[in-house]
C-alpha cells in the first residue's frame, strides 16, 4: 500500500469535499502548490477561472502579479507554499460567502499545522480577517502581527494592483519586509538556542 505525505491526504480530503454549495459548481478545487516544508505560506482568497480550470492556485493575471512581487525579492514558487482561504472557485469570482469561508476553514487549518511556517503572508482581507477578524486591513497592512506563535503580515491582494496600478509600489515595499522579517526571526530563534548551549 502507497504511502502519501499528510500535505497529500489533506489535498485529497478538499478534492471530495462537499460542504457547501461550491461543489457542485466547480471544475476542480484548489488545494495549493509549492514547497510544503516552506517557511513562507501564503494565503489569498479564493480560485478564479483558470485556477478552476487547472487546479493550481494564482496562475491568472494577479498570479504574474504575485510572481513578479516573489521575484522582487529573490523567491520563487517552490520557495514557497501558496493556498486560499477558500478552495474552490465561487461562481462569476464573486466574494466568497462567511459560511463557505467557514466550511473550507478545517482545512486552511490542517495546512498551517502541517507546514507549520515561520511568518503566514496574507494576501488581502478575507485572509487577514481569518487571523484579525477585528483589525481592518487598511490599517493593518504592511505591519508584521503576531498570532499562535506565528507571524503574520496582511498585504494588498495581487489582484488589486491590477485595478490600481498606483499600488504596485506599495506591495513592492512590503514584500521587500517578508525577508527582513524571516532574517529577524531566524536571528531571535538561534540566540535563543544559543541560551542553551
Amino acid at each position: 500500500m502507497q504511502k502519501f505525505p499528510k500535505i497529500e491526504l489533506i489535498s485529497d480530503q478538499i478534492s471530495n469535499c462537499t460542504n457547501c454549495s461550491l461543489h457542485k459548481t466547480r471544475n476542480h478545487t484548489v488545494p495549493g502548490s509549492g514547497n510544503y516544508k516552506a517557511e513562507i505560506l501564503l494565503i489569498g482568497e479564493a480560485p478564479g477561472a483558470n485556477e478552476d480550470k487547472e487546479g493550481i492556485p494564482f496562475i491568472g493575471r494577479a498570479g504574474k502579479v504575485l510572481d513578479e512581487l516573489l521575484n522582487h525579492i529573490n523567491l520563487s514558487r517552490k520557495d514557497i507554499f501558496i493556498t486560499n482561504m477558500i478552495k474552490c472557485r465561487p461562481p462569476k469570482n464573486r466574494d466568497p460567502f462567511k459560511e463557505e469561508i467557514f466550511e473550507c476553514s478545517q482545512f486552511i487549518d490542517m495546512q498551517i499545522q502541517y507546514i507549520n511556517p515561520k511568518v503566514i503572508i496574507t494576501l488581502g482581507k478575507f485572509a487577514f480577517e481569518k487571523f484579525f477578524p477585528d483589525q481592518t486591513m487598511s490599517e493593518s497592512r504592511g505591519l508584521p502581527h503576531q498570532w499562535n506563535q506565528l507571524t503574520v503580515f496582511p498585504v494588498y491582494h495581487p489582484a488589486a494592483a491590477l485595478y490600481n496600478p498606483n499600488l504596485r509600489t506599495k506591495m513592492l515595499e512590503d514584500f521587500e519586509q517578508i525577508q527582513q522579517i524571516l532574517n529577524k526571526l531566524n536571528t531571535c530563534k538561534e540566540n535563543h538556542q544559543m541560551k542553551f548551549l
